[in-house]
């Protein structure tokens, strides 16, 4: 089960529901997919085809909605 926190700009933001425990989220679009750690601090985990700008994009999309993502995970999570 991978749950869709929310879409933006074409980009899928989502959690895989058997992964490990620390917080962080997994992006896709037709141009790739990445995954991005929310603690300590937001930062980029591993990528597979989006170029810099892309990845700079979805980090600051991920900035924004940080609360929102974190509020799902724990919901999801049961945290």
């Amino acid at each position: 089960m991978s749950p869709t926190v929310f879409r933006h700009k074409g980009y899928r933001f989502f959690f895989f529901s058997r992964e490990e425990n620390r917080m962080h989220i997994h992006v896709y679009s037709a141009e790739g997919e990445a995954k991005f750690w929310l603690e300590p601090v937001i930062a980029l985990e591993n990528n597979y085809g989006f170029n810099i700008h892309q990845l700079r994009e979805i980090q600051k999309i991920i900035e924004e909605h940080k609360d929102e993502i974190e509020k799902s995970w724990k919901k999801h999570f049961k945290r």
